[in-house]
């Protein structure tokens, strides 16, 4: 079974992927089932505003949104992005790789423990999310419900120093 096996995790930038494979992985219902503010069809524009955007985080706050690759292939995409005082940690994975995200996760979380302009990690995750173990097992707290665009996350807080 693929997600058992080990795979070699890389952090990519997101302009490296071709728009394409994320179309793709972003307009798969399967995405959509736990995005809530995914209200819109994803095609070349909405890509290239997606990824302008996350590149603007980067170019503001020196860190931002991934593109996540298992074994040199891209399997969705993730990272931080400053809210306010705080960094929220996502992640976006593409159906058949779902079984990765405590693998990535572990090594963003482990990123974000060695940079010290982050003290915690928040996590906003949709009501429909309902095997939440792993936060559990990195040692996340439920910080209490929250509206976030017009739709309700139960939101996480990770300390990190």
């Amino acid at each position: 079974m693929e997600s058992r096996l080990k795979h070699e995790i890389i952090f990519a930038r997101l302009p490296e992927i071709d728009p394409n494979q994320i179309i793709a992985h972003m307009s798969d219902p399967r995405v959509a089932e736990h995005m809530p503010l995914l209200t819109f069809e994803w095609d070349e524009v909405a890509v290239a505003k997606f990824v302008a955007a996350k590149e603007e985080c980067w170019s503001r706050d020196g860190l931002g949104h991934w593109a996540v690759l298992a074994n040199n292939n891209y399997v969705g995409w993730g990272g931080f992005q400053k809210e306010g005082d705080e960094w929220d940690y996502g992640l976006v994975l593409k159906p058949a790789s779902f079984g990765l995200g405590t693998q990535i996760s572990r090594k963003a979380i482990k990123f974000a423990v060695a940079d010290e302009r982050i003290p915690y990690v928040t996590f906003l995750l949709p009501p429909s999310r309902k095997n939440l173990s792993a936060l559990d097992r990195f040692g996340a707290r439920l910080v209490g419900e929250i509206e976030y665009d017009g739709a309700t996350f139960f939101k996480y807080r990770l300390e990190t120093d």
